[in-house]
């Protein structure tokens, strides 16, 4: 994959939670011959078991998120739920262009509208899912992350971020992990081949 190519370009996957982008985007990341480089969001949320600052997210402080929406250091941001905010630092596009990588983003459905719609057709915006919301519903469970009121919340966002999809440029149906890896990849390659 020629390098060159990459900058400037983005590939942006949102989904509901627990449609399984994460570990899409990790994938994806894992492969020597993509130039790719993950866009690491800020958030106010605490840090969740071995994340690290800088690395999963930049963990700020409500104060100091919102000293920095006052600078203007956001391309985008959002207030995900009451209090816990999410956004996309300028920072982070240029120190992956600069290493004349694609920016991969692994972002929430809202702000993966709102990156499409700043970046255009410098972008590919790929939303993940399950088959149903069922699937959803029992991946959510099996997880045993999550308390029932905290699943029902989830689905209840999930069903309406599923309006959104047909707003992206491909809908991703994860059934299959392994599967929705490989067509990740073939994605990815084809739009960075451009």
């Amino acid at each position: 994959m020629n390098a060159p190519r990459a900058a400037g370009k983005a590939v942006i996957f949102s989904a509901p939670s627990g449609s399984g982008k994460t570990t899409i985007v990790r994938s994806l990341l894992e492969a020597p011959d993509l130039p790719l480089g993950f866009s690491v969001s800020a958030t106010t949320r605490a840090p969740r078991g071995a994340e690290r600052d800088g690395v999963d997210y930049h963990f700020l402080s409500p104060a100091a998120f919102s000293a920095e929406v006052a600078t203007g250091a956001f391309l985008e941001w959002e207030e995900v739920y009451p209090g816990v905010c999410y956004g996309t630092l300028h920072r982070e596009l240029t120190r992956i262009a600069d290493a004349g990588k694609a920016v991969l983003f692994d972002v929430d459905v809202v702000g993966g509208l709102r990156l499409r719609s700043l970046l255009g057709d410098r972008a590919l915006s790929v939303f993940v899912r399950t088959p149903t919301l069922d699937h959803l519903r029992d991946r959510l469970e099996r997880r045993g992350t999550d308390s029932a009121e905290s699943i029902a919340v989830r689905l209840e966002k999930a069903a309406r971020e599923w309006t959104y999809a047909d707003r992206f440029d491909v809908q991703l149906v994860n059934d299959d992990l392994a599967t929705a890896c490989e067509e990740a990849r073939r994605l990815v390659e084809q739009f960075l081949a451009r």
